[in-house]
């Protein structure tokens, strides 16, 4: 039954898939502490369902198993264009259709199959980073990979270029022998950090990293991590680009598809000029409508001011007009930066 599940999610694209039980993951007193010291910012909606994240039987009542399942969205060479003037860097993961719904189908697929081998009265749910899941310490458990120090899954067969999803199911189902880490001495992700966010080894400060700053924050980024934050406007791949294990990266089955050649490099003013329906249109089917324009262009405006030069003031003095006042606080910023460069640029000698 088992070997058929895990063919079943093979065939079905899924890059691994691996087993474990339902009991509560070993990690849960650190997760706590973690929300307990704030450092998931705004993200209350994780101390909302806090429990439920500790205890798998209060999501799914006489839950035994929960099968988890890894997709790779490696594509090595093709997302590192040389790098344009006046052009903003996306996460590699939000490069591709939103994943959300390009995993949920095969998902939706392969918990029927579980439920129909499980015969009477099965009841499994899926989840592809939406449920109350602490899901990458269930994929350790699992033998899925190991969390590294930058706190994310590594593979050592995919690397840490991955999307996690998982079914939690009340059949019985043998689990399979957790991953150890094998992080060993390498600080690499650490040091690649340009906020300091990992603050120690499997330790995140989540109010100091670029992907809450651009994605999960809702207001001002702090002026003090602005200039930090580069030319990046949808997340940051800094911690997992510098992990050694990606030398065994392989492109996914399931996502080579679903590319988005137009975000490798986007045009910064282009993105700035954008109305709210321009927005939407140009990024439906993309996780990065969840940011909304407000929040997107305010990320836009952050990097123009840390990597624009004088041709894209116009772009700018418009927005710092921007009805939306979250936009034009961060333009205005951006004009001051951009106005101070030229400024200690230091005309050629006659």
């Amino acid at each position: 039954m088992k070997e058929s599940i895990r063919q079943r999610a093979l065939a079905l694209g899924f890059d691994d898939c691996r087993f474990t039980t339902a009991a509560p993951p070993a990690s849960a007193k650190k997760f706590q502490a973690w929300l307990a010291d704030q450092k998931n910012g705004e993200m209350a909606w994780l101390a909302r369902n806090a429990e439920k994240r500790v205890e798998p039987q209060l999501v799914l009542p006489g839950a035994k198993s929960l099968i988890t399942l890894a997709v790779s969205y490696a594509q090595p060479g093709a997302l590192n264009p040389k790098p344009r003037t006046n052009t903003g860097l996306v996460a590699r993961y939000a490069q591709f259709d939103d994943y959300h719904d390009t995993l949920g189908e095969q998902l939706k697929t392969l918990t029927a199959f579980v439920d129909e081998v499980g015969q009477t009265s099965v009841r499994s749910l899926w989840y592809v980073d939406t449920g109350p899941i602490l899901e990458r310490d269930f994929a350790q458990r699992a033998g899925l990979g190991f969390v590294g120090k930058h706190t994310n899954l590594i593979s050592r067969r995919l690397g840490n270029w991955i999307f996690l999803a998982e079914i939690l199911t009340t059949l019985e189902l043998e689990p399979d022998a957790p991953e150890h880490n094998h992080c060993g001495k390498c600080t690499r992700c650490l040091t690649a950090c340009p906020t300091n966010a990992i603050t120690a080894p499997f330790q995140l400060d989540a109010r100091r990293c670029i992907s809450y700053l651009t994605i999960e924050l809702k207001g001002s980024i702090p002026i003090e991590l602005r200039p930090l934050i580069g030319n990046r406007i949808y997340g940051c791949d800094d911690c997992l680009a510098a992990c050694p294990w990606n030398k065994f990266a392989q492109a996914g089955k399931l996502l080579s598809s679903h590319a988005r050649t137009d975000l490798s490099q986007p045009d910064l003013v282009a993105l700035l000029e954008l109305d709210d329906a321009g927005f939407k249109t140009r990024f439906r089917g993309s996780p990065i409508l969840r940011t909304k324009r407000r929040g997107f262009l305010r990320n836009v405006c952050v990097a123009l001011g840390n990597v624009g030069d004088e041709s894209t003031l116009p772009a700018l003095a418009k927005a710092a007009n921007d009805h939306e006042p979250l936009i034009a606080e961060h333009a205005r910023w951006a004009m001051e930066q951009i106005h101070a460069r030229s400024q200690t640029i230091t005309p050629a000698s006659p």
